[in-house]
């Protein structure tokens, strides 16, 4: 086995190949810098990077808060597959280990991306949040129950980090600054479980019913891949795709039910101009 790429072991000198760029800086030149450091038990890349800015270049940048794969921040190209740092064992995945910024995202320096500014875009652009059907609910009553299984399929959904990695992953990203990626379909699908969210499918088809939504995914699934929460993208972006699909046939339909007279025997009750919404159930 080729020894660059046999796992390290304690003690084992390792190496870091690490994408150094400053955007800002106008004498500042992509370039590749690498650090070495001593493998140590249960040594993480964040402990490795950490170590790094520490006692041996204290410039170099990289995003952390929780250090323990909750926050999202530390996601990066490791190897050429977006990940974790502070989920990331150099034992796995060394001795040389190349480290890169996601891509996709607006690059602030080194391995340091703001995912804020593109995530904040992508959850207005799909109304990530939770429509109440009550636009007043009472505060002071209890709160409603909710099957468990129920509860269960939506915190499952729930638990998406907006770390980035399914976006650096996308094909269609790449070609698409405005799709809303794995992440924004999981959102939609996530509040369409809801039942206090008072939206419908036709609702959802106006957000996500084009090319920069459902039909812009090319199915590649390397967001399913690389998500290191484990979320059940590809389930959830087929059956969104197929429910979107038949929304769209219903408003196919109701198009030319209003191109057609109605006469007794007939009738159907079409949208209001500028509703979100279909027919009403009669």
């Amino acid at each position: 086995m080729d020894a660059r790429k046999s796992p390290a072991t304690n003690g084992q000198q390792i190496r870091l190949h690490v994408l150094r760029y400053n955007p800002a800086d106008p004498a500042s030149v992509p370039r590749m810098q690498t650090y070495e450091l001593e493998q140590t038990e249960g040594m993480t890349l964040f402990i490795a990077l950490s170590e790094i800015r520490e006692k041996q270049d204290p410039s170099l940048q990289f995003d952390f808060v929780c250090r323990a794969g909750i926050c999202g921040s530390c996601a990066m190209i490791v190897n050429g597959r977006p990940t974790l740092a502070c989920r990331t064992l150099t034992n796995e995945v060394g001795p040389d280990i190349t480290l890169a910024p996601l891509p996709f995202f607006e690059l602030l320096c080194d391995l340091s991306v703001d995912t804020g500014t593109w995530m904040r875009g992508m959850s207005e652009r799909v109304h990530g949040w939770l429509h109440m059907k009550d636009r007043k609910p009472d505060l002071s009553r209890v709160e409603e129950a909710m099957d468990p299984d129920l509860a269960d399929k939506i915190y499952e959904l729930d638990r998406c980090i907006e770390c980035g990695c399914c976006v650096a992953a996308c094909g269609t990203a790449r070609m698409r600054e405005d799709f809303v990626g794995a992440v924004g379909l999981n959102r939609v699908a996530r509040f369409r479980l809801d039942p206090r969210d008072a939206r419908t499918d036709a609702d959802y088809y106006d957000v996500i019913g084009d090319d920069d939504g459902i039909f812009g995914c090319m199915s590649l699934l390397a967001c399913h891949d690389v998500c290191p929460k484990e979320l059940p993208l590809e389930t959830q972006i087929a059956f969104l795709r197929r429910k979107m699909v038949k929304m769209g046939f219903q408003r196919r339909e109701w198009s030319d039910s209003a191109t057609r007279p109605l006469d007794s025997a007939h009738v159907t009750r079409i949208p209001v101009t500028g509703s979100t919404r279909g027919p009403e159930k009669g």
